[in-house]
């Protein structure tokens, strides 16, 4: 039976706790970098109001996790800091691309935040995610209200509701390349339309890096993700032109011509790993939601060369000595050999 000694007894933090502490911190650190940027590159006043209140979400979130780690004597990641950013370069970006991307990266954070309060076990750090959660909804709901009164926001398609409830008949439905194929699921559509879009966007992003990257192997490594980024965004509004779909428009006029580096290149290479993780985890989710066999060969072979990105960029990453070490278990070779 437990005592009351035992029921006040410290809780250590779980490694799924350890593990998204720190990736929230490393994330937001380098936020706070961005996000300090656009207020002084942003013109529109409204928009660098949306800007500041997502600065203030991730300064929030930056100072309580620092809280936990010191009560647990765990050490303080590095992050990002004012080393890693110079907000005086001139104006890389368009003011309709920064809210573009605080949109984006919202919807990211639901994801993120959404998984790591139901993997938390502590009611402290599940409560410090409700937090994140809370504020990032209220972010994406005043990013919303902006981009719709300016004209901005880009919608999914719509479509027209059925007539009856029906039911699959044949295996035509699986049927992609071949055969007589079915029109794409409102699922389906959902996920190419939010690919093309954080595809649209992570080439605008990552356009800016390749002019500004101050390193040849960065630079080179930067180019070949906007390659890549526009053949996927290709394949997908290929898609949508077969189906008669309309493609939503994408960001490539909104990168200025400015070789000024607002960012370290540590901080770039960081930003485009935590965006090729992002879109990894977007083709994994489609892949599992899509009916279509050329959709899942698609998304197979999409998330294969994503992958081979990420490995290369981290790499480069190790070779200059930018990568942080994530937290993880203790070898007790390596102890066994020190001794």
């Amino acid at each position: 039976m437990e005592t009351t000694t035992d029921s006040k007894r410290h809780i250590a933090l779980t490694s799924a706790e350890i593990s998204n502490l720190w990736t929230t911190y490393m994330n937001n650190s380098m936020a706070q970098c961005v996000l300090n940027y656009f207020i002084h590159s942003v013109e529109d006043q409204e928009i660098r109001e949306i800007v500041t209140y997502s600065l203030d979400i991730s300064t929030t979130l930056l100072d309580k996790i620092q809280n936990i780690f010191a009560q647990e004597n765990f050490p303080i990641p590095v992050g990002f800091t004012e080393n890693d950013v110079n907000i005086h370069a001139s104006r890389l970006f368009s003011d309709e691309l920064i809210i573009n991307y605080i949109d984006q990266m919202a919807k990211s954070g639901f994801i993120a935040y959404g998984l790591s309060t139901g993997l938390s076990s502590r009611l402290d750090i599940q409560d410090l995610f409700n937090e994140a959660i809370d504020m990032n909804q209220k972010a994406n709901k005043k990013t919303k209200e902006i981009l719709l009164n300016k004209g901005l926001h880009i919608r999914p398609p719509s479509l027209a509701p059925p007539k009856e409830v029906d039911f699959v008949e044949h295996q035509s439905f699986l049927t992609g390349w071949f055969g007589r194929r079915k029109p794409l699921l409102a699922v389906e559509i959902m996920n190419i339309f939010h690919n093309l879009q954080t595809n649209s966007i992570g080439k605008a992003v990552i356009t800016g890096f390749a002019q500004t990257a101050q390193t040849e192997d960065t630079r080179d490594y930067f180019q070949r993700g906007k390659e890549i980024a526009s053949k996927h965004v290709k394949i997908f509004q290929s898609l949508f032109t077969k189906e008669d779909i309309p493609a939503p428009e994408t960001w490539d006029d909104d990168v200025l011509p400015s070789t000024d580096p607002p960012f370290s290149d540590k901080l770039m290479m960081f930003h485009v790993s935590m965006l090729s993780a992002m879109g990894m985890g977007n083709y994994g989710t489609s892949l599992s939601t899509s009916t279509r066999r050329d959709l899942a060969t698609h998304y197979t072979r999409l998330l294969a060369e994503a992958g081979r990105y990420a490995e290369d960029g981290a790499n480069i990453t190790i070779k200059h000595g930018w990568m942080e070490q994530p937290p993880q278990s203790v070898n007790s070779d390596d102890i066994i050999k020190r001794k």
